[in-house]
């Protein structure tokens, strides 16, 4: 199957943040004093930017890699996609958990690198199983030969 465009982008967010607000939500309440359903509340937030987040992140990356030369998708540039999202989202998401949470910006963003580290492998994974199913996204197919 071969989805493309917004409709892959659709499908891309709309699975990953399921599994995203799952695994945030039960980090944020492992590694803190805080009730579930304050945890819960700060995955809601952090699900809702992931989404937008994700979905201009991706528009960008996808523009910046169609103009590369070199196509596909190789261990490289999986990193550097999986990297870039995780520090824009750390930008946001680390002085949002300190306020939300009522803990440091120490300990917020010791929570916050212990997640940022579990969404790096899993955006790399998830990533990867995407394409796998849904094949790669236009800008980093192979052209077909004439």
């Amino acid at each position: 199957m071969n989805l493309q465009g917004t409709k892959r982008k659709i499908t891309y967010v709309a699975s990953y943040e399921a599994f995203a607000f799952l695994f945030g939500t039960l980090g944020f309440f492992s590694f803190s004093d805080s009730s579930l359903e304050r945890a819960g509340a700060l995955a809601v937030f952090g699900s809702l930017f992931a989404v937008s987040w994700n979905f201009a992140y991706n528009a960008l990356f996808e523009r910046w890699e169609a103009k590369r030369t070199t196509r596909g998708r190789g261990f490289g540039r999986r990193v550097l996609h999986a990297v870039g999202f995780e520090v824009g989202f750390l930008a946001v998401l680390l002085p949002a958990a300190a306020w939300w949470l009522e803990i440091s910006y120490l300990h917020s963003f010791a929570l916050n690198l212990g997640l940022n580290i579990f969404f790096l492998v899993y955006t790399f994974v998830f990533t990867w199983c995407f394409d796998r199913v849904f094949g790669l996204p236009a800008s980093a197919a192979t052209p077909a030969s004439p």
